[in-house]
């Protein structure tokens, strides 16, 4: 199994979360996003574009560390390895993609929403996790209290954060980046603002360190 916890040490402060539903965006949208700071970017499988745009920017944008998101099956951990992903990362867990992701090539971080989830992950081999939907089942108060427990664990949580609430979880020691889209809004990337969006990515990169 490949070392996740130096996947998220790599994507501090943001690991940009980009969902991209005309292929031509891929490429620029990338390259924006590394020129303003931000090389790591998690493009989701939630589109027929997903696995396309990974293969783009693996092979087109220098400097950028491009991961797969929504990668629910082992197939899908397949695929983007072969796609050229550098990470991998699922939005929660199965039995199956665990061990999957022991075998895969490149690092595999599930997300987690529950201690009883976070004890399973850990038992799989596991030390560092996704925590998504992050605002949703807890936030800076969960990322607290498991701390306690499982002091050894690593976070990015994903999930409602942007710029003004990033901090606050940037600033507990369990957590490694935080899981974004504000940096590439839609209605940005529709009008292909590459330069909009490369400001954007500089000002995270500029206020979260």
């Amino acid at each position: 199994m490949s070392d996740a916890s130096s996947i998220l040490s790599a994507s501090r402060p943001v690991m940009s979360v980009v969902t991209i539903t005309n292929i031509a965006d891929a490429v620029p949208l990338a390259r924006a996003l590394v020129a303003g700071g931000l090389p790591a970017i998690e493009v989701t499988l939630r589109t027929a574009a997903g696995l396309e745009a990974i293969r783009a920017i693996a092979a087109e944008v220098e400097g950028a560390i491009i991961g797969a998101g929504t990668v629910v099956t082992p197939a899908d951990l397949a695929a983007v390895e072969k796609a050229g992903a550098t990470f991998a990362i699922s939005p929660g867990s199965t039995p199956a993609l665990p061990a999957a992701g022991r075998d895969a090539g490149i690092p595999y971080i599930p997300a987690v929403a529950t201690p009883s989830e976070l004890m399973a992950g850990l038992d799989a081999g596991y030390s560092a996790f996704k925590l998504f939907p992050a605002t949703v089942v807890g936030g800076v108060s969960w990322l607290k209290a498991i701390g306690g427990p499982f002091a050894n664990v690593r976070f990015c949580p994903t999930g409602g954060i942007d710029l003004k609430t990033a901090p606050d979880f940037l600033a507990l020691p369990n957590v490694m980046c935080v899981g974004g889209s504000w940096t590439t809004p839609a209605a940005a990337v529709a009008a292909g603002d590459w330069a909009g969006i490369e400001s954007l990515a500089r000002e995270a990169r500029t206020a979260l360190g």
